[in-house]
Parts: C-alpha cells; sequence; structure tokens
C-alpha cells in the first residue's frame, strides 16, 4: 500500500468514527428524558431541553454526511470537511472552555473539551499535516483552468 492509500484509509476511518460518535450523541439527546436534563443542569429547563434536542438533530445530520463523505473520491471536497470538522471543533471547544470557566464548572465540560481537542487536532492533521499533502487532489489537464478561480 502507498502512503496516499494509507492516508486514505486513516481518514475514511476518522469520518467513520466522528459520524459513529455523532450519530450515536445524537440520538442519545433526542431521546434524553426531562430527569437527564434536571440531573445534568442542575434542574429542569425547558429552553435548555430543546436547545440540546437541535444540536442533537445537527449531529446526527453531520453522522449521516461523513458516513457518506467516505465513498466520495474528490480530494478537494474531502480537504473542505476537514477544514470545516477542525473549525467547527475547535470553536466548540472555545466556547465549552468559556463556559467552563465563566460559569457552573463540571467534568461533562471537561469530556468534551477533551473529545474536541483530540478530533479537531486528527481533522487540522489530515488537511495541514506534511504541508496538506495527505489528502491527494487528482486534477485532469484540462481543469487546471477553473481551479484558478
Amino acid at each position: 500500500m502507498t502512503d496516499r492509500t494509507i492516508s486514505r484509509k486513516r481518514l475514511d476511518y476518522l469520518f467513520l468514527f466522528d459520524a459513529s460518535l455523532s450519530v450515536a450523541f445524537g440520538l442519545a439527546c433526542l431521546i434524553a428524558p426531562h430527569t437527564f436534563i434536571a440531573a445534568i443542569s442542575g434542574a429542569y429547563n425547558h429552553n435548555t431541553h430543546e436547545t440540546l434536542r437541535l444540536y442533537a438533530c445537527l449531529r446526527i445530520a453531520v453522522g449521516w454526511i461523513l458516513f457518506n463523505v467516505r465513498s466520495l473520491d474528490d480530494g478537494r471536497f474531502r480537504r473542505s470537511v476537514c477544514e470545516a470538522l477542525c473549525a467547527c471543533y475547535a470553536l466548540q471547544t472555545i466556547v465549552v472552555l468559556r463556559a467552563q470557566f465563566t460559569d457552573r464548572r463540571n467534568w461533562i465540560n471537561w469530556l468534551s473539551i477533551l473529545l474536541f481537542v483530540s478530533v479537531g487536532t486528527l481533522y487540522f492533521r489530515f488537511r495541514f499535516g506534511k504541508s496538506g499533502d495527505l489528502i491527494k487532489i487528482y486534477e485532469l489537464p484540462t481543469s487546471s483552468s477553473r481551479s484558478e478561480r
């Protein structure tokens, strides 16, 4: 196997891992009972519960997209997905860090921070590691004029 094949398989495994985690987390949060929300946040808040459910829907959608991205060969698109997810996990880390240090501190925030930093770092590595050459882009000679846009 070549380095490019190994990199692609590893990125596909990362997409599968992230997709599985996203769908599992999304489904768990979507069906989370009121008592679970009350136990985590101290008291039940309907707005918090609805916000969590909306985030769960987004995580399920991201999981579905990532599951299907694995079969695509378009290197530019795969790079874009890595960039977007790297930025997304970085922003989520910042938000949870802020919550951890300005609001009620809890262990779930630290667990989230660890997960977001880990997965975001993996996406960063695939997109920008080895000068960005871990995701190969193949261009036909006739498509070079389109890449300058």
